[in-house]
């Protein structure tokens, strides 16, 4: 197995006004990141990770069952079956966040981790879980009225380029589950993401970072980009990033704009800094049971 692999990391604006149908939502977004995707692959990407809920608006910024419209089963759903017929037709890895149902009235907010040859791998479900007061009154990151937490624990997928493991947005606040997933082989960790400016964005590229050095291991964070319609709730400002073992940015997007943000993870790099600093044969676990104490 090669040591070098391409990473891509998809960050996009949301086209339609929330206002508009759940439907015209989810075909406007799959096709926008169909496009994406396969610029990604032109581009050379091996693994390519989209944006928290990708295929619509940030709609936690209210609280309306109208979103519940949005969620799919995973994998037997529409969009997951698509995407798996595109990762075997292009050879590459897809992290796809999802809204998802497991039966009526029970949904996370989840990611299908798809194999290159198209093949199911499995989910990650969102553990931790917002509801905070954000931009404008009434507007926030209302995330308890549509998702219960995670249930399915850090797992970590071994794709057909790299070991992966799944963060998602709010979950980069919580060192535990991080390490968690370096203690489970993830040679790379992604996070997609929707964080808005003002509130965040001075933690946008000092946590993560330190996640990556922590546990010896690449990160990749997807933010999504732009203002969204009718809410305004703020800027999602982008700067979607790949990270290495030494927290050393390898390559970052822009503000602003649709974007294929592409970098290269080398596992030559995971095994010098694993070896230099050996955070993994220090740790202590005989004396972290407080951190589980109710």
């Amino acid at each position: 197995m090669d040591s070098k692999v391409t990473i891509g990391l998809i960050q996009a604006r949301n086209d339609v006004n929330g206002t508009e149908p759940v439907a015209k939502h989810k075909a406007a977004a799959i096709e926008k990141h169909v496009r994406l995707i396969r610029d990604a692959k032109a581009r050379g990407a091996q693994i390519v990770c989209l944006q928290e809920v990708f295929y619509g608006p940030y709609f936690c910024t209210e609280q309306t069952t109208k979103w519940y419209e949005a969620v799919e089963p995973i994998p037997d759903g529409p969009t997951t079956q698509l995407m798996c017929k595109l990762a075997k037709e292009l050879g590459v890895v897809l992290i796809v966040p999802m809204y998802e149902e497991e039966f009526s009235g029970v949904y996370y907010n989840t990611a299908a981790v798809i194999d290159a040859d198209g093949t199911y791998l499995g989910k990650y479900r969102k553990h931790h879980i917002p509801q905070v007061q954000a931009g404008p009154p009434g507007c926030g990151f209302w995330e308890k009225y549509y998702f219960r937490p995670g249930n399915l624990g850090y797992p970590v997928f071994d794709t057909a380029f790299a070991k992966v493991g799944v963060y998602i947005c709010y979950d980069r606040h919580f060192p535990e589950g991080a390490r968690a997933l370096g203690l489970g082989g993830a040679e790379i960790v992604f996070n997609p993401s929707a964080t808005v400016a003002g509130l965040s964005e001075y933690l946008w590229k000092l946590e993560q970072p330190a996640h990556a050095v922590a546990n010896g291991y690449y990160v990749g964070a997807i933010n999504r980009v732009g203002i969204e319609a009718p809410w305004n709730m703020g800027e999602f400002y982008g700067q979607s990033y790949l990270v290495d073992p030494r927290g050393q940015f390898v390559a970052t997007g822009s503000r602003d704009k649709d974007e294929v943000v592409i970098g290269v993870m080398d596992r030559e790099v995971i095994r010098d800094v694993r070896n230099t600093w050996q955070f993994f044969r220090d740790r202590r676990p005989d004396s972290y049971d407080a951190l589980v104490a109710q």
